[in-house]
């Protein structure tokens, strides 16, 4: 567990050394996203408590127009988050496939390196792991920031349903971190496999080849059973996510129904505290599978490594990004 953490700090020490000062303006823009993330929940509350007998249509069409202005400069800052962290990723892209073609023959040992290898790397592997570069930091940032800002709110609004919003997010954390490590180890091992069978195939030689073709079967088989198991652990997580978020629209609208009751809340901060677990809903999945693609990456990286050298080059806006 200490070495996954030591590997884990290390890829992340790699990315900052190479995309560090693009990395900066997509932590202003996360930021910017995360706390304007509660802003519409007010908005909507507002409006919702207006409603009736008494309305107001010139204070409603203010609310609306407010709630409607939230909405876009929230969504002019995603955009260009999303824009500028699929440029980094794209650049690192080209960095990773550009250092692992030129390092197909090292001049210093002499050695050609496995055609097939470098060849998956190249077509499949730099792109998962150069991809997730343009997120790493970002991504975790605003999602945490989301929640944050959203459960703040609802508890300032109504501690108890913040609280019990606090109750449905923990267990779905647990869950994630007991059963990653399990799909981790199925991604390298069927990593490992598929590059097997990949060099296997581009050997030139037809006696090879030809000896080599129930190897290569059995490989196939192998990459089968191990992708089963990915699919039967990762459907159980998102089993286990939609029950907990069905019984907290379910808590929700208990607690909530009995503090109407008792004159401690408005139908307005029920429907916000709904809402919010909806707004809640995406950012933490997202963080959730934020974490199970970084696992599943920094193998990959780490398989990368192995294969060759990937010459440090800082990626930046001079690369495209």
């Amino acid at each position: 567990m200490a070495r996954g953490r030591w590997r884990m700090l290390h890829f992340y020490k790699q990315i900052w050394l190479h995309t560090g000062r693009s990395q900066i303006l997509l932590i202003i823009l996360s930021l910017i996203v995360a706390a304007l993330a509660a802003a519409p929940l007010q908005f909507q509350k507002d409006i919702i408590n207006s409603l009736g007998p008494d309305l107001v249509v010139e204070q409603l069409l203010m609310l609306c127009l407010g709630y409607l202005g939230v909405i876009t400069l929230s969504n002019i800052f995603k955009f260009m988050l999303n824009y500028r962290s699929s440029l980094l990723g794209e650049a690192t892209i080209r960095m990773i496939r550009t250092r692992i073609y030129q390092s197909r023959y090292d001049p210093e040992a002499r050695i050609k390196r496995d055609t097939g290898t470098l060849s998956t790397i190249i077509a499949a592997e730099a792109e998962e792991v150069g991809r997730f570069v343009g997120a790493a930091i970002a991504n975790p940032l605003l999602q945490v920031g989301t929640l944050v800002s959203v459960i703040s709110y609802v508890m300032a609004t109504q501690p108890y349903l913040g609280v019990f919003l606090m109750l449905i997010v923990l267990p779905q954390l647990v869950i994630v971190l007991f059963l990653q490590e399990r799909v981790n180890r199925r991604v390298k091992e069927r990593t490992l496999t598929l590059r097997g069978a990949t060099s296997e195939i581009s050997k030139e030689d037809v006696e090879q080849l030809k000896a080599a073709q129930q190897g290569i079967l059995d490989d196939f088989d192998e990459i089968y059973l191990t992708r089963r198991g990915i699919f039967r652990l990762k459907l159980s997580m998102k089993f286990a996510m939609n029950l907990l978020n069905g019984f907290g629209l379910v808590g929700i609208l208990f607690i909530g129904g009995l503090l109407m009751m008792d004159g401690r809340s408005d139908v307005g901060t029920v429907v916000t505290a709904i809402a919010a677990q909806d707004k809640i809903r995406d950012p933490w999945r997202q963080l959730l599978n934020f974490y199970k693609e970084l696992s599943s990456v920094r193998v990959k990286f780490d398989l990368i490594v192995g294969a060759g050298p990937v010459v440090p080059v800082r990626v930046g806006t001079k690369s495209g990004a």
